[in-house]
């Protein structure tokens, strides 16, 4: 990496360290912890590691965080407005307007809160094993050895002997080389001092961003290694759930830190580079936001917590594919436009009501003639409803979405449920409806008429 490093100052008057490599679009990775940019370029391998791989094509900016590597050590705050701030006065001082983030690890919930505080700012958010909030360990043996692991820092974090550190070196980078173990140790050593690293811990413990994760409006894709144990997947599929539209792709690695030696790195590498590329696309070429009387369209694959319980998370996740895959053909063979996905489910637009209709109705079809012979049936529910919502940056917004996904809700397996206004739009059209009645959905002071649309 670059050793051209320069200094900022944060609003509380912190000195943070930070430096650019590559040529190309902005891209901000923000580091989790244990970092030193001096370091950086003694990495084994550098150029095919995650650093060197995205800086082929993008200015890849990397910062230490309070307390850490060049920047002020001897810091004992670190809640998260603290490291946003730190993130703040980087993008700041390197004159970045807009641009693109890559939140690893710890430095995930600084990216997320970023990304919701100043939507304005941010093009892509890109997240890679992190979490939303901090769970503790499961079971006992997991608790001993998470205690373990935080016993073994004070006494020996800043030894010249490894040993010590060893403990974290082999949950963050099981699956590597002995260049880079040794590598990784020195790394945590030259990073922080003890006392530096357990206050760290101490914040870390409170973090929880579920809330501000909901309200992010950027285009966001999460990757998590199926094998993580620094993180564990189910974290990284629960960021993924929470972020509206966000996408998520799962990698066969054990690695949290993905280095040169890993061929998920490579796979890491150019799956942001391709979202990022994508996305700017689809900004460029994406007609405008639907105005007028538009059709709204939820699916929701039922039980999918219990499923990914059940299953676990790669099977769970090969489901969502197959919910995708029925989904995305029916939207383009009746003209839908793809808003966003909810994690478990696909929310989308139509000019008319006819057309969602038949899409719904597809996805049903064709669901049930794939769960015929599969091992695991997917099954899906569906809503509908329609009006003016609010348009902004591809996204739709108001209580004629809200009531689309209340619909949804109501829903049971396997059912298409649609309010009266898409009954009545589709009047003639061909369609079997079936009368529910009236309920009263959440949010809302007045009854809504909903039907049942026939598609065996």
């Amino acid at each position: 990496m670059n050793t051209d490093v320069q200094f900022c100052t944060t609003a509380d008057g912190v000195t943070i360290a930070y430096t650019a490599m590559g040529n190309g679009p902005p891209l901000v990775q923000v580091l989790g912890w244990t970092t030193h940019l001096e370091l950086y370029e003694t990495l084994p391998d550098f150029a095919t590691s995650i650093w060197g791989l995205l800086a082929r094509h993008r200015t890849f900016y990397a910062y230490d965080g309070r307390g850490f590597g060049l920047s002020d050590r001897g810091i004992r705050d670190f809640n998260l407005d603290a490291k946003v701030s730190d993130l703040e006065a980087v993008v700041n001082a390197a004159g970045l307007d807009k641009f693109d983030i890559f939140g690893t690890s710890e430095g995930g919930p600084t990216a997320m809160a970023f990304a919701n505080r100043h939507p304005g700012r941010v093009k892509h958010l890109t997240l890679l094993g992190t979490f939303a909030r901090t769970v503790r360990p499961e079971t006992p043996e997991a608790l001993a050895e998470a205690q373990l692991r935080i016993m073994a820092i004070k006494p020996g974090w800043g030894k010249d002997t490894p040993e010590y550190r060893q403990l974290w070196t082999m949950q963050f980078i099981p699956d590597s080389t002995q260049e880079e173990y040794r590598w990784f140790n020195e790394l945590q050593r030259r990073s922080a001092d003890a006392d530096t690293v357990l206050a760290m811990m101490a914040d870390l413990i409170k973090i929880d961003v579920r809330k501000e994760a909901k309200q992010i409006k950027v285009p966001t894709l999460v990757i998590h290694a199926r094998g993580d144990s620094a993180v564990p997947f189910e974290r990284g599929r629960e960021v993924a759930a929470l972020i509206p539209g966000a996408k998520f792709l799962s990698v066969d690695s054990s690695n949290h830190v993905p280095l040169a030696s890993q061929p998920a790195t490579r796979q890491i590498a150019d799956a942001i580079e391709q979202f990022l590329a994508d996305s700017d696309h689809a900004r460029a070429t994406v007609p405008a936001a639907p105005s007028g009387l538009v059709t709204i369209l939820f699916t929701d694959i039922v039980s999918s917590t219990a499923l990914t319980q059940a299953l676990g998370d790669a099977h769970a996740q090969d489901l969502v594919r197959r919910h995708n895959s029925a989904v995305r053909d029916a939207l383009k063979a009746h003209n839908g436009t793809e808003i966003k996905h909810t994690g478990d489910g696909i929310m989308a637009s139509f000019p008319v009501a006819s057309g969602a209709l038949a899409a719904a109705v597809a996805v049903q079809r064709r669901l049930a003639e794939e769960n015929a012979s599969a091992e695991t049936p997917v099954t899906v529910r569906i809503g509908l409803s329609a009006g003016e919502p609010l348009a902004e940056e591809g996204d739709l917004y108001g209580a004629t979405v809200q009531l689309a996904a209340r619909v949804c809700d109501k829903a049971a397996a396997g059912q298409i449920v649609v309010s009266n206004v898409v009954r009545e739009l589709a009047m003639g059209k061909g369609f079997a409806f079936a009368d529910l009645g009236d309920f009263v959905p959440k949010g809302f002071e007045d009854a809504v008429h909903v039907y049942e649309v026939s598609w065996a």
